[in-house]
């Protein structure tokens, strides 16, 4: 959990973005396929993908009588699909690799084990980004080590939120990968209804139904070109940018209709106790959103024995 700032790499947005963006349009097919293979858990849960030793994998899914899973395997370098009645089957991701190809190899290993899932196979919510998974193959970088330093940095920070994870004891996401923006995050919850967005926006109405405080960290895009952490309340209270965010060069910031609480990678990778410092930055932004939102914390603070 101590890891020195030797062992946290520097990741620049710019230097590997094409890779980035490759293996993010290979998550969202792997999202897609759990989403269409597992019942609805609150806010999108069912279909996120979560950390294991060596990358991420979907839950325990269901094709018929079937049971698989899938993980992409940042290490090895590999897509491992595990079915309940055969062997593992895997492929292996690699430069030039396109989604296209991605998406073809992943459909016929499926297939091969007797699993067929629909999916709306395009992009979801990736600006500048149309084309259907079958037709793109402009995107095909695979830059092996980038996506290990990348992958080094998402493990430890989520055995850092894990740490954080420990303290609350209320309603509280899973550290978890989203593929629609990319991120890993986690929410904590005051267990109030928050009203939701428009009617008319099925997946924000999930996404945002009950009073959040988010957390998370995201490797750069077009709008925040570097690796950053970042926190925001949902609905946004009136006083939440009054209180001060932690460490030093942790800041509010507008974005969209609201504020989110970033502090860059950077600043927390060449911090004396990396760990320390982020764990300052999320308990100053749970300090702020419960504290502006008036969330009874004493109530919700799990007892450390």
């Amino acid at each position: 959990m101590n890891a020195p700032t030797s062992a946290l790499p520097e990741i620049p947005y710019e230097a590997w973005e094409p890779t980035k963006t490759t293996i993010h349009l290979y998550s969202q097919i792997v999202g897609k396929i759990a989403l269409r293979s597992s019942s609805l858990r609150n806010h999108w849960w069912n279909c996120t993908l979560k950390p294991t030793a060596r990358g991420v994998r979907t839950d325990r899914l269901l094709s018929g009588a079937t049971s698989f899973d899938i993980e992409l395997d940042f290490v090895d370098h590999r897509v491992i699909v595990r079915a309940s009645e055969h062997d593992e089957v895997t492929f292996r991701m690699r430069d030039g690799l396109s989604v296209a190809d991605f998406y073809s190899s992943l459909r016929d290993v499926l297939s091969a084990l007797g699993i067929s899932v629909r999916i709306l196979a395009k992009p979801y919510g990736v600006p500048g980004l149309t084309t259907p998974f079958a037709e793109d193959r402009e995107h095909a970088s695979y830059d092996a080590a980038a996506v290990r330093r990348w992958w080094d940095v998402m493990r430890w920070s989520s055995d850092v939120f894990e740490r954080f994870v420990s303290e609350f004891a209320g309603k509280q996401g899973p550290v978890q990968l989203f593929w629609h923006g990319f991120d890993l995050a986690l929410g904590r919850y005051s267990g109030r209804l928050a009203g939701g967005p428009r009617p008319d926006d099925p997946v924000a109405r999930e996404a945002y139904s009950h009073e959040v405080i988010a957390f998370g960290f995201w490797a750069g895009d077009a709008n925040v070109p570097a690796p950053t952490y970042y926190t925001y309340t949902a609905p946004e209270p009136a006083t939440l940018t009054t209180f001060a965010l932690r460490p030093e060069g942790a800041a509010w910031g507008p974005a969209g209709n609201g504020h989110m609480g970033t502090v860059p990678y950077d600043r927390i990778r060449t911090s004396a106790d990396p760990r320390a410092a982020l764990l300052e930055f999320l308990h100053s932004a749970y300090d702020a959103g419960a504290g502006a939102a008036g969330w009874d914390v004493a109530a919700l603070a799990h007892a450390q024995k």
